[in-house]
C-alpha cells in the first residue's frame, strides 16, 4: 500500500514543483482600485483592461474592479496599494504632492494641448528616469489628460486682475499656477468639486475640458477661459502591489506587459475625445468660452514661469539635476507638439 501510494505522490511534487502555474486551478484573483465613477471613459477602460487580462491569461489572472471609490479614495488609491489593500489602483500623482518629485515634472504649465501627447510625455519620463519614487509598487503603465484650463462660476476672467480674491480649485502643481496669478487655491478631490462649485465654496478650478461631461461640470460651471499658453496636464498612475505582481508566473507577466501597452495609447486617445465631447456639451449649456489675447496668454506665461524655476530649485535641493529634468519635459513635449 505504502509503494502504492508513493508511485502518485513523486509526479504530483515533480509538477507542483516545477510548473507552478499548471499545478493550480484556482486563478490569481486581484482587486482593483479606481476613483472615477463607473460610466467615466477612464472607468471603462479600466474594466476593460481588466476584461483583458482575464481573456488573454486565460482565465488564470481574474481582476475584480471597484470604480468610484468604493475600496479605496482617490487620496488613498496609491498607499491603498502599497499596503495591501487593493492590488491594482489607478489615480493622481498630484493627489500626494511631494511624493513623486521626478513625475510631478510632467504637470508643470507648458501648455499642453492634447491628450495623446501629454500621455506620452509622462511614459517617456518615467522609461528615461526610473524614478524611485515609484520603487514600492510595480509600474504597469502611466497617462495624461489633456490641456488642464480655467472654469469659473458667477465670474469670468478675462484678463490676470480677475483672479483677485477667488478661490479656486487646484491640486499639486495647478494649485500653484492659481497663487502666482492671483487666486487663492483650495484642495479637492475631483468627486468633490461639483458640489463645492454649487455651493460657493469655490468659484472656478483648473481642469481638463472632459471633466465637463465626464464629471458634469457644465452644470455648475460657466465660464471657460481658454488660458492654453499655460496649460498643465495631470498625470495618472496604474500600478500593482509588488508581492501579487511577484506570485504571477513569468509567462502570463509578460501577456499583462504587453496589455499594458496597447492601453497607454487608448487612454491618450480616450482623453482627447472626450475633450471634443465636453466641449460640445459645455457649448449646449449656452455659457461663454473667453479667448486670451496673444498679449494676455504671453502675460499668463511669464507669470507663471517662477513655478518651473522653483520647481528646478526644490529638485536641486533634494540631490536631483532639476533643470535636466524639466528640460528632458520641454523637449518630449516639443517632439510631439
Amino acid at each position: 500500500m505504502k509503494k502504492t501510494i508513493s508511485y502518485w505522490v513523486i509526479p504530483l511534487l515533480f509538477i507542483a514543483f516545477f510548473f507552478p502555474s499548471y499545478a493550480s486551478s484556482k486563478p490569481l484573483k486581484l482587486t482593483y482600485s479606481n476613483f472615477f465613477p463607473p460610466k467615466h471613459i477612464q472607468s471603462v477602460l479600466a474594466q476593460q483592461w481588466c476584461d483583458e487580462v482575464k481573456k488573454r491569461t486565460h482565465g488564470k489572472v481574474v481582476v475584480e474592479y471597484y470604480p468610484g471609490g468604493t475600496l479605496t479614495k482617490s487620496k488613498q488609491v496609491y498607499d491603498g496599494v502599497v499596503n495591501g489593500l487593493s492590488d491594482v489602483g489607478m489615480a493622481l500623482f498630484a493627489y500626494t504632492r511631494g511624493r513623486f518629485p521626478v513625475i510631478e515634472a510632467v504637470d508643470l504649465p507648458l501648455g499642453y494641448t492634447s491628450g495623446v501627447v501629454a500621455t506620452k510625455v509622462v511614459n517617456d519620463v518615467y522609461n528615461e528616469f526610473k524614478p524611485k519614487e515609484l520603487n514600492d509598487t510595480e509600474v504597469m503603465y502611466l497617462h495624461a489628460h489633456g490641456a488642464g484650463l480655467l472654469h469659473t462660476k458667477g465670474k469670468a476672467v478675462r484678463n490676470m486682475t480677475d483672479f483677485k480674491g477667488m478661490k479656486l480649485r487646484g491640486h499639486g502643481t495647478s494649485a500653484l499656477v492659481i497663487r502666482a496669478l492671483g487666486g487663492t487655491p483650495v484642495s479637492l478631490p475631483m468627486p468633490e468639486l461639483y458640489q463645492s462649485l454649487q455651493k460657493g465654496i469655490v468659484q472656478g478650478a483648473l481642469y481638463p475640458i472632459e471633466v465637463n461631461k465626464g464629471w458634469r461640470m457644465a452644470e455648475v460651471a460657466e465660464y471657460l477661459t481658454m488660458s492654453t499658453s499655460i496649460a498643465y496636464t495631470s498625470s495618472f498612475f496604474i500600478v500593482m502591489n509588488k508581492g501579487k505582481w511577484a506570485k504571477i508566473p513569468a509567462d502570463l507577466q509578460i501577456i499583462i506587459k504587453e496589455i499594458n501597452q496597447e492601453w497607454i495609447g487608448k487612454h491618450g486617445k480616450a482623453w482627447d475625445e472626450s475633450d471634443r465631447a465636453g466641449l460640445e456639451y459645455f457649448k449646449s449649456k449656452g455659457h461663454e468660452i473667453i479667448e486670451l489675447s496673444d498679449a494676455e496668454s504671453n502675460k499668463w506665461k511669464k507669470t507663471v514661469a517662477p513655478v518651473l524655476e522653483d520647481y528646478i530649485k526644490k529638485m536641486d535641493k533634494k540631490g536631483f539635476d532639476g533643470k535636466k529634468i524639466v528640460e528632458f519635459v520641454k523637449n518630449s513635449l516639443a517632439s510631439y507638439q
